[in-house]
Order: C-alpha cells, then structure tokens, then sequence
C-alpha cells in the first residue's frame, strides 16, 4: 500500500513539474532557463510535499518518510532542470545535431569552424544569452561605458573553475583521435597582445 501510494504521489509531483514548466516558459518571462526549470521544481515539490502532509489519504507515512519523499522530489527537480532544458538550450552538441539536420544531414569537416563562428554564435544569440545568464548570476556587471567586469563573486568562481580544470579534468582526453591535455589549460596559447581590454 505504502508502494502503491507513494508512486501515486511521485506521479503527481511529476505531473506538477511538467504543468508548472509549461506554464512558465509559454507564458511568463525567464531570465535564465536553469533558474526558471529550478523555480518550477520547487513549485512542484511544495504542492506535492502539502499535499502529501496535509491529506488523511497520506497518514500511514511517518514523518522521516514524508520528508524523504520531498527529499527525493527536488532532486528530481534539481536533475530535470539540469538534465533537460538547460542541456537542450545550451548545448553545443545538440546545435551539431540540429545543424547537420537543417543542411540535409551532412557538413564538410573543414566548414565546423565557419559554422561555430559565423551562425551558431548569430542564431542562438550566445554572446546575448550567456552575459544575460552571467548578469543575473551575479558573477559580471556591464558598465555605462560598456566594459564587462568580474564581481568578487565571479572572480571567485572563475579561480574555483580555473583550479578544477587543471587539476580534475582529464590529462589525456580524446580530441578528433589524438590524445591531449590542451582543454586543462585552454589559454596556453592564447596571446597576450589584446585590443580589447577596457581602459
């Protein structure tokens, strides 16, 4: 019984999720995707979770139970939002799938370059999403003159990110059929002459 009910509940949180979702993203404006997903969750799981605490239907569960249940409910809400739309929205892999399809499922190997630079970055707007996203983060600020700054807070995150890539991701990682390290320090060879740093 405990079984049967608590699938029961888990369909309805799931239900919820989806419901809320759509709802949001069809008819309320979103900042950013992940953070909207993340909200619709939590949403979600507190209709679920007062339903399940409140109604005699869900009295058999002890409290600990009920409170794993929601538990469960937002981590499920924590992997959709990641798993799901976010991956969809910004995945560069899924564009690769998209694009080969939009061409009539072939690309020649030597245009990637062109694609990546010339119309995926125009179609999705990446520059526009991700200072957007970065924005409301909380991790840059745009000043009246137009220069993009590090707050303390991105600054922190980007020596946390930094630090991770050198010394957690992988040292021999397959790269079009060779082996290499060059993703756990990607600005090995980037060049120190810039024109554009802010003043």
């Amino acid at each position: 019984m405990k079984i049967k009910k608590g699938l029961l509940a888990s369909s309805v949180f799931l239900l919820l999720l989806l419901s809320f979702h759509i709802a949001h993203i069809r008819f309320f404006p979103v900042d950013v995707v992940f953070y909207a997903a993340i909200f619709d969750g939590f949403l979600a799981s507190l209709a679920t979770s007062g339903i399940v605490f409140l109604s005699r239907y869900f009295s058999l569960y002890n409290l600990f139970e009920k409170i794993q249940m929601a538990t469960i409910w937002i981590l499920t809400s924590y992997a959709f939002a990641i798993s799901v739309p976010t991956v969809i929205d910004r995945s560069l892999s899924f564009y690769i799938l998209e694009k080969l399809q939009q061409r009539g499922g072939g690309i020649q190997l030597s245009s990637f370059e062109e694609v990546f630079t010339k119309e995926y970055v125009k179609e999705h707007r990446l520059v526009d999403v991700r200072l957007t996203e970065q924005q409301a983060s909380g991790t840059i600020v745009i000043n009246d003159d137009g220069c993009v700054k590090l707050t303390e807070f991105g600054q922190k995150l980007a020596s946390f990110s930094s630090y991770y890539r050198n010394n957690f991701l992988p040292k021999k990682r397959l790269l079009m059929g060779e082996y290499s390290d060059d993703l756990t320090e990607p600005f090995r060879n980037s060049s120190d002459i810039v024109i554009y740093k802010c003043q």
